[in-house]
């Protein structure tokens, strides 16, 4: 989880840092995202904002840290398992059923009472990946 905590801090997104790390059965890294613009395009380029409408906002235009690690990846992650500092949406949650992850481990669920959130745990649970948190026994978290 400190190495996803690590990628995240590439992220030039001034109100959220998300990352990811794909990891095989041995958990040798096979891939790692954070949170950005599409390849080539400058930080600069696109709004940043929260709120507005959907040409103002982020959310149109990023690529999450979980889709980018599995596109990062450079072989197939199958049977593999990923590390994100937050729970996955929908759309991160059908990537990550469709290259073959097993299991995910998330650190924080803070947007689990949003709708895209919900439907990723529900994807999960039909497809049968596993997830669960992670619980830093160092700090209690």
């Amino acid at each position: 989880m400190r190495m996803a905590h690590v990628i995240a801090e590439r992220s030039k997104d001034p109100s959220t840092q998300a990352g990811a790390v794909v990891v095989d059965q041995n958990n040798v890294v096979l891939g790692l995202g954070y949170n950005g613009w599409p390849r080539g395009i400058e930080a600069d380029a696109l709004p940043w904002n929260r709120e507005g409408s959907v040409l103002e906002t982020k959310y149109a235009y990023v690529c999450h840290a979980e889709e980018n690690a599995v596109y990062n990846t450079h072989s197939k992650p199958i049977s593999a398992k990923v590390y994100c500092t937050l729970f996955p949406c929908n759309e991160c949650a059908k990537t990550i059923i469709q290259n073959g992850i097993q299991e995910v481990i998330y650190e924080s669920d803070k947007y689990k009472d949003v709708d895209i959130f919900i439907v990723g745990k529900k994807l999960f649970d039909l497809s049968g990946v596993k997830y669960r948190q992670y619980i830093c026994a160092e700090h209690g978290k």
